[in-house]
Order: structure tokens, then C-alpha cells, then sequence
């Protein structure tokens, strides 16, 4: 218990406004690593939100799968830097963050599907397309615009099919995506 309270205790420094300190703390954790790990998943919800984004990071740097259901949750963060820093941390998980990521494309929060398809293109898994593809046509333009990039980023012939595709009969937004992707091949 006393290793977990000294963890607990160096996590807290991740609130200094000094972002040399930040950097150190994060460092310091990663050595740590297994053991930092669950002090760290509670650290997600931590109030203040350099404490969420830096516990994020370093999450993704230590590739614990037990974070990434932790890290899923986090997607819908209020703060956009702390989504951004989730979606990094889910996408150095690779492989073992797929299959969550694909089901966190289909959320009914929009922060949590635009952040889960910012984070598939990194992945550049192609039997995320469809899914993708989909969501082209979410209400939220940060769910499409990360739809959009994730499906460039993937490329390849299954998404050059696909726009194509919908360049013919999608919707005004995905004909553009498709129009500009065509555009640079």
C-alpha cells in the first residue's frame, strides 16, 4: 500500500504549471511502469486536467492493455487536449486497442466516436473502413472530419473503392472527402 500511496503522490506533480516538471513526473512514471499502472487509470478522472492528459500519456507509453477500456471511457474527456492525449495513448496500443476502438465508433457520445476514429487512422487497420465510412455522415463535424482523415491516413485500395463509391452517392460532405482523396492519387 505504501508504494501505491508514493505513486499516487508523484502522479499528483503532474499538476505543476512548470511543463519541464510535467515531463520528468511522466518519465518517472514510465520507469515505474506496471506498478504505476492502476494509480495511473484512477488518475483519468483526476479533476484537474494536466494530471488526466499526462496520466494518458503515459498510459500509452507503458501499453498496459488493462488502461485501454480505462482510456476508451477517457475519450469523452471535456477537454479537448486530454482527448487528444487519450486517443495518442489508445493508438500506441495497436492491435490490442482495435476491437474497442471499432466499438467506440458507434458511442452516442460524439467526443468519443470522433476521438476513436482520430485514433483507428493511426492504426491504419483497414477492416475499419466501413465503419468509417459511416460515419461520414455523423452529426458532428469532428466525428466526420476525424472519420475523413482516419479513412486518408488508412488509403489503399479498399478505401480508394470506397470513395469512389461515394463520390457517386454520398452525402455533400463525404462526396468532398472522397473528391479530394481521389484528387491526390
Amino acid at each position: 500500500m505504501e508504494k501505491r500511496e508514493n505513486i499516487e503522490r508523484i502522479i499528483e506533480k503532474l499538476e505543476d504549471e512548470d511543463e519541464l516538471v510535467r515531463v520528468q513526473i511522466m518519465e518517472l512514471l514510465e520507469e515505474i511502469g506496471e506498478p504505476a499502472v492502476d494509480p495511473l487509470i484512477d488518475a483519468l478522472s483526476h479533476p484537474n486536467k494536466l494530471v488526466r492528459r499526462g496520466a494518458a500519456r503515459v498510459l500509452g507509453n507503458i501499453g498496459d492493455p488493462r488502461a485501454i477500456k480505462p482510456l476508451i471511457d477517457a475519450l469523452g474527456d471535456d477537454n479537448k487536449w486530454v482527448r487528444r492525449e487519450v486517443s495518442t495513448a489508445l493508438s500506441k496500443m495497436g492491435e490490442k486497442a482495435f476491437e474497442p476502438l471499432l466499438k467506440a465508433l458507434k458511442d452516442d457520445d460524439w467526443r468519443i466516436r470522433g476521438a476513436a476514429a482520430w485514433a483507428i487512422g493511426n492504426l491504419k487497420d483497414e477492416r475499419a473502413v466501413e465503419p468509417l465510412i459511416e460515419l461520414l455522415d455523423d452529426e458532428s463535424g469532428f466525428v466526420r472530419s476525424g472519420a475523413a482523415w482516419a479513412l486518408q491516413n488508412i488509403g489503399g485500395e479498399k478505401v480508394e473503392a470506397a470513395m469512389k463509391r461515394l463520390k457517386r452517392e454520398g452525402s455533400s460532405f463525404a462526396k468532398r472527402v472522397a473528391s479530394d482523396y481521389l484528387e491526390k492519387r
